[in-house]
């Protein structure tokens, strides 16, 4: 049963507008702005203290706890926390949604997954266990709410899995997930060896070496023309003398 941990949770109507302004300065009064609704009344604005609900929250039933709701000029309701928003940075709480509820009457919760054990596939098999699913839904009355459900993955080996038709069941609680879904299961851990291809580089004569051998043939073949020209031009100028 989710029981809690707060007598009651003391509700401030808030009247004016309902703005970013508005929440602003609730918030530098120590407050926190949230809204009430459910079980066929109006929803109200309100204000509540910022460290009874963090109290709550981080109670063993968390936000499935059933408290008694306070609102100032109103009958007191049994009520739950059903939203909430946190400042991304710091984590304060910004806003809460508060749903009054009827303990006669069945109501959807998702409840968490604890698991009990170390599997023997992790222990001596040299798996890994793997939590899958973490919460479950289920239905029942508010007075039959669990805190969690237990699964013992004690005597898993490897490749086998605890399914949410393995969790404990009572004639007091209905799942409404696949009753085949994986709750736990242990995997073999595998090792990836990466292969490296080895490139073999030939080495290459550099384009400018080659460029300048050529040049140094052309020059070489250029010399015995330039003198085979040279002599008839010396014979030529003997005879002139």
């Amino acid at each position: 049963m989710a029981t809690s941990t707060v007598s009651a949770v003391v509700a401030t109507p808030r009247e004016g507008r309902f703005n970013k302004n508005a929440a602003r300065r609730v918030r530098a009064a120590g407050k926190i702005p949230a809204v009430v609704y459910g079980a066929g009344q109006a929803a109200v604005a309100v204000t509540v203290d910022p460290r009874i609900i963090t109290k709550i929250l981080h109670s063993d039933t968390g936000h499935n706890t059933i408290f008694d709701l306070d609102v100032t000029g109103s009958v007191t309701a049994k009520a739950m926390i059903v939203d909430w928003q946190n400042e991304p940075i710091k984590g304060a709480l910004l806003h809460i949604d508060l749903k009054r509820i009827a303990m006669d009457k069945a109501m959807r919760v998702s409840v968490p997954v604890q698991l009990i054990g170390i599997p023997v596939g992790v222990k001596t098999q040299g798996g890994i266990l793997e939590h899958v699913l973490r919460e479950v839904e289920i239905e029942c009355l508010p007075a039959d709410i669990p805190s969690h459900l237990d699964a013992d993955v004690s005597l898993l080996e490897i490749n086998q899995a605890i399914h949410v038709s393995d969790l404990p069941h009572s004639g007091s609680i209905k799942f409404l997930d696949d009753e085949g879904l994986t709750v736990a299961h242990v995997a073999l851990i595998k090792e990836e060896v990466v292969a490296v291809e080895e490139v073999v580089v030939e080495p290459t004569e550099p384009e400018v070496a080659k460029k300048g051998k050529g040049e140094a043939e052309g020059v070489a073949e250029a010399k015995p023309d330039a003198k085979a020209e040279a002599k008839p031009d010396a014979k030529a100028d003997a005879k002139k003398k």
